[in-house]
């Protein structure tokens, strides 16, 4: 009988020849021809498609494909916003001072004895000014909290006012009827927006009301144990601790309602409207 597993194994075959060095060099050519068409094609799809987005009639300051990917962003974090999310509160020890990033609305000289804080009343229009002290007068709250930048950048701050929502609960001015603003139980003619901007007009924000009566929302007055600098928003600036910097307007100047979003600096330059985090 003849043993299989002793059977002699088949010899190879002849190899392939190598290539020629000509023959690479061809093959290397066709493939750069190909990736360049295939570039190429590609900038053109990109071209259109800019061309395209730049024909797109604009809303509030970018074209309307835009907005609605930002829009969508930001009914993904309105859904995700409730009053009894907090942000982290940290140890008073790790706080700094922040950089100063961003000065648009400050270039004009601060007068604190002249300054006045403006609001105008909803659906009455009728415009009533405070004082830093009329302020502070409000029940202080003090909190130290992350201050996020949409550059990538954080930082730990500690910060001292008095709640939005307990400003208009002491001063109705965001209903038509003049109820107080409770955050637990709005009155049925609550606006649903405010907006801020500082006294040159030059810098605004809007939010959303849910956003504005938020426990953490503060008319601030002092940054780590001392009085706000010119450069960090003296003599009154906006905290909102779940929204990014950009939200958290400096020198405040003037308050007002709405029935439709307001302007937002940022969202004109391309941004979500809501940008929270």
């Amino acid at each position: 009988m003849t043993d299989e597993t002793s059977a002699p194994t088949p010899a190879a075959g002849p190899r392939e020849p190598l290539p020629t060095e000509t023959e690479v060099l061809a093959e290397a050519r066709r493939r750069s021809r190909r990736a360049f068409i295939g570039l190429g094609l590609a900038g053109l799809a990109g071209l259109g498609g800019w061309n395209w987005l730049s024909s797109q009639p604009n809303e509030s300051g970018i074209p309307r494909p835009l907005r609605k990917v930002l829009d969508a962003n930001g009914r993904l974090s309105s859904a995700y916003f409730k009053e009894t999310r907090l942000a982290p509160e940290f140890a008073r020890s790790r706080a700094r001072t922040p950089r100063v990033n961003g000065k648009v609305g400050l270039d004009q000289a601060l007068d604190p004895a002249a300054w006045r804080l403006q609001v105008q009343g909803y659906g009455s229009g009728k415009v009533q000014e405070f004082t830093l002290a009329d302020v502070q007068a409000l029940p202080k709250i003090q909190m130290t909290t992350e201050l996020k930048c949409i550059e990538g950048w954080s930082v730990v701050v500690h910060w001292a006012g008095a709640r939005l929502s307990d400003f208009l609960a002491r001063y109705p001015l965001a209903t038509r009827s003049g109820q107080p603003a409770d955050p637990l139980n709005p009155p049925a003619d609550l606006a649903p927006y405010v907006g801020m901007r500082t006294p040159d007009g030059a810098y605004y924000v809007g939010l959303d009301m849910h956003s504005a009566l938020h426990p953490q929302t503060l008319l601030c007055y002092e940054m780590n144990g001392q009085p706000l600098t010119p450069a960090h928003g003296a003599p009154l600036r906006l905290v909102t601790p779940l929204k990014y910097g950009i939200k958290h307007l400096k020198r405040i100047g003037t308050i007002a309602f709405a029935d439709t979003r307001p302007k937002d600096y940022w969202a004109e330059l391309g941004y979500d409207w809501d940008a929270g985090h």
